[in-house]
C-alpha cells in the first residue's frame, strides 16, 4: 500500500510536470521570466562565411531544435507551447549574439534519434537539446562548446540518509530508463545494486516518490530539474560519474557557424548571462552554478 503523503506528494509533482493548471492544485513551478537575463542582440553581427547564417537572415529568424520533455533544460507548456529551461536560454543567447532577437526564434522539439538528419536536411539552424558531444557524432554534425559538462548522477528523496553515491548502492532498487547508456553503465559498474527500468525517467520519479525505488539515475542534468520541480522532497547526491559535454548541434560543415557560436559561448561566459540562466533554471534544484567547461575549438574538417 502506499501511503498516503507518498501518493500527495506524486499527485503534486504529476501534476507539475504536466503543466497542471487545475482549480486547488499547486501552482507550477518554473523558470520566473523576471529573473532570467535579457540578452543584448549584436544588430551589427554579419557572418557571410556561413551558408546556414545567411539562410536566416534572408528568413527573418533562427530556427532551433530542443526538447520537449525535460524540466528545466528544455520543457515546452503544453497550453501556451512556450519552451523553457536552461537549454532554451543558451539558445537565445545565441540568437542575441548571431543578431536574431531571441523573441523571434522559432523552436522545433526533435527527437535524440533525429537530430543528426534534422540538422543534415537544413530542418533547422542549430540543435541545443542535452546533445553530448562525442566523436561518432562529429562525423555527421558539427558541435560548439561544450557549454555543459553533464554526468551520471543519483537522485534521492531528500530525507535519504544512506546513498550519498554510487558506492552506496548495493542492495538498492536504482531506476533507470530501459536500455539507456545510464542504465547499462549500472549494470556493469555497480552490479550488486538492484536495478529497476521504465520507459521514461517521468515513472522512475514517481516511483522514487512513492518509496517503490530508492534512487533514479541519469545525467545530472535531468535529474536536477526533477530535483527543481519539488526541491523541498528531492536533491542529486554525490559527484558525477561519467562525462557528458554538451555541446550546440550545427551543420557539419558550417565551419563559420560552429566558430562564431563558441565565441558567443565565451562572451556569455565571461558577462555573466551563462551563470544568470543556471540560476533561473537548474540552479532552482539548490545546486550551485557549476564553472562551465572549456570551449574545445577543435580544427576545421
Amino acid at each position: 500500500m502506499i501511503p498516503v503523503r507518498a501518493l500527495a506528494l506524486t499527485l503534486a509533482v504529476l501534476a507539475a510536470l504536466a503543466g497542471c493548471g487545475k482549480p486547488g492544485s499547486p501552482p507550477v513551478k518554473g523558470p520566473q521570466p523576471e529573473d532570467l537575463p535579457v540578452y543584448q542582440v549584436d544588430s551589427a553581427f554579419r557572418l557571410p562565411d556561413s551558408p546556414t547564417w545567411e539562410k536566416a537572415k534572408r528568413r527573418g529568424h533562427l530556427v532551433v531544435g530542443a526538447k520537449e520533455d525535460q524540466p528545466y533544460m528544455g520543457e515546452k507548456d503544453p497550453a501556451s507551447g512556450r519552451y523553457s529551461g536552461f537549454d532554451i536560454e543558451i539558445a537565445k543567447m545565441m540568437s542575441a549574439s548571431l543578431g536574431f532577437d531571441p523573441k523571434t526564434i522559432e523552436f522545433k522539439t526533435i527527437a535524440s534519434a533525429n537530430r543528426e538528419t534534422a540538422l543534415q536536411n537544413g530542418q533547422i539552424d542549430y540543435y541545443v537539446g542535452t546533445y553530448t558531444i562525442n566523436d561518432n557524432r562529429k562525423k555527421q554534425v558539427g558541435f560548439a562548446g561544450p557549454y555543459f559538462m553533464a554526468g551520471q548522477s543519483l537522485l534521492v528523496r531528500k530525507d535519504e540518509k544512506d546513498i550519498k553515491g554510487p558506492e552506496d548502492l548495493a542492495g538498492k532498487k536504482v531506476c533507470s530508463a530501459a536500455g539507456s547508456t545510464p542504465y547499462q553503465r549500472l549494470q556493469k559498474e555497480f552490479p550488486k545494486a538492484v536495478l529497476v527500468a521504465y520507459d521514461t525517467y517521468s515513472v522512475c520519479v514517481d516511483n522514487l516518490l512513492t518509496y517503490q525505488v530508492d534512487a533514479v539515475s541519469t545525467d545530472d542534468s535531468i535529474l536536477l530539474g526533477y530535483a527543481a520541480k519539488v526541491p523541498e522532497e528531492l536533491k542529486v547526491v554525490g559527484e558525477p560519474f561519467s562525462e557528458e559535454p554538451y555541446g550546440i548541434g550545427v551543420p557539419r560543415s558550417d565551419n563559420a557557424l560552429r566558430f562564431a557560436l563558441d565565441d558567443a559561448l565565451e562572451a556569455q561566459e565571461k558577462n555573466g548571462n551563462w551563470k544568470k540562466a543556471y540560476e533561473a533554471t537548474l540552479g532552482l534544484s539548490g545546486e550551485p552554478a557549476p564553472t562551465p567547461p572549456a570551449i574545445d575549438r577543435y580544427p576545421a574538417s
